[in-house]
């Protein structure tokens, strides 16, 4: 069927009116009666016959007209309206309302985002300050206040600089300082004290909001090409990923990302993920790159972004509690242990998992933990590996709390309290 159905359009010409016609395009409209007869007649036959068939055929013509322009206009509407109109969910999400062509809203949101993305020049320690000998990076400005410009990236962007620049999309530098950063989210602020010149503040969506399938874009610093844009869609919302902090095979934390396979490339670390509504969702933050992958990048979800900021914003740093051990997983697939040394440990046959200790300081020297404890529980809770204990630290404890800590030494099962503090500087 076409657009106006068989029955009502059609292309075919009769054969009988091909010599009148010469092969021009005829619209024939069906009779609603005779319908197994002929609809042409012979003209030297019927004048009248052939006059009202002329009569059918231009009537025919122009309600065709009328209806294709009707639907034109109704289709195209929408594409006029702006993008305030296009998605007004006020949240920074769901795509319910496509009221605008998708095009459009790409270049819109674009123009509203791409100003408040910057690049970041990490000039490393003991390096010049030579663009060749500095790492690239991508920043977003999420706040200007009292004259100074907030920018947030990556901690492994600033990570090891002794000097920090940013460039604007005008081309414009300026010298940024640290305000704070964290290792363990990946997160860190800069400040640019003269905010003249600086684009606006991006506007902050809910991350929480986001959707499967929903059209994000990615804004950085790829390769040097600073304020590139790229487009996809949010392939997951909350992705997990386990995270090696000292990039040493073990997995000590967990990530919650959000999975895009809009291109990301070295370079848009730290820069904006927005939405068609062109308020920033998350932080660019890496991607998957191996042979015969394609479209795995991940960035920080913005709800997650902010705590980390707002920490960042207040002290400099995130304040998490601290027990002063540093372990090794008892199962470690990547470095396990021989049977000398689990004969070392004297532990009983079924203790298959947890962490040994190979370092104790702060509160848990305190307590007397050493060498070769090999810690099972946390207040009743079993620790199976290095990530176990960190979450278990991070997300149920605070400073200030006392921790129950079951261990092996030598063969026994003891118990010790632990007070945790901050970790110091």
């Amino acid at each position: 069927m076409g657009l106006f159905g068989d029955d009502f359009y059609s292309t075919k010409v009769s054969r009988r009116a091909e010599p009148e016609q010469k092969g021009k395009l005829q619209i024939i409209r069906p009779g609603g009666r005779g319908r197994g007869r002929d609809r042409w007649q012979n003209p030297r036959k019927s004048r009248s016959g052939f006059s009202s068939t002329v009569k059918v055929a231009v009537i025919s013509s122009v309600i065709s007209s009328i209806v294709t322009v009707t639907l034109f206009s109704f289709i195209m509407q929408p594409a006029s309206l702006p993008l305030a109109n296009a998605a007004g969910n006020g949240g920074g999400g769901t795509q319910t309302a496509q009221a605008a062509d998708p095009y459009d809203r790409i270049i819109q949101a674009a123009a509203k985002v791409r100003p408040s993305v910057v690049s970041i020049v990490n000039h490393k320690t003991g390096s010049s300050l030579s663009m060749e000998d500095s790492a690239l990076g991508s920043g977003v400005i999420f706040k200007k206040e009292d004259g100074k410009a907030y920018i947030m990236t990556n901690h492994h962007v600033v990570e090891g600089a002794s000097d920090l620049e940013i460039v604007t999309v005008d081309g414009e530098t300026h010298k940024a300082k640290l305000v704070g950063k964290d290792r363990v989210s990946d997160i860190a602020v800069l400040s640019v004290q003269d905010d003249k010149g600086i684009g606006p503040a991006a506007e902050l969506g809910d991350s929480s909001k986001l959707q499967r399938g929903q059209t994000v874009l990615a804004i950085g610093n790829p390769l040097g090409l600073g304020g590139t844009l790229t487009s996809g869609i949010v392939s997951y919302t909350d992705r997990i990923l386990p995270v090696s902090i000292n990039q040493d095979g073990v997995y000590d934390w967990e990530q919650n990302v959000i999975q895009t396979d809009a291109a990301i490339n070295e370079g848009n670390s730290g820069g904006a993920l927005a939405d068609l509504n062109g308020k920033l969702v998350g932080i660019n933050t890496m991607k998957i790159s191996d042979t015969g992958v394609e479209g795995l990048g991940f960035a920080i979800p913005m709800n997650e972004v902010m705590k980390t900021v707002d920490s960042l914003l207040l002290n400099g740093k995130v304040s998490r509690p601290y027990l002063g051990v540093y372990t090794v997983d008892l199962s470690n697939p990547y470095a396990p242990l021989d049977d000398e040394q689990r004969k070392d440990l004297k532990l009983p046959s079924h203790v298959d998992s947890g962490v040994v200790v190979l370092e104790a300081s702060g509160p848990a020297s305190e307590a007397g933990m050493k060498l070769n404890d090999v810690i099972t529980e946390f207040d009743g809770q079993k620790i199976t590996s290095t990530l176990d204990l960190r979450k278990y630290l991070y997300d149920k404890k605070k400073i200030g709390d006392t921790i129950e800590i079951t261990f092996y030494r030598d063969g026994n099962a003891e118990k010790v309290s632990v007070k945790l503090t901050d970790k110091p500087e």
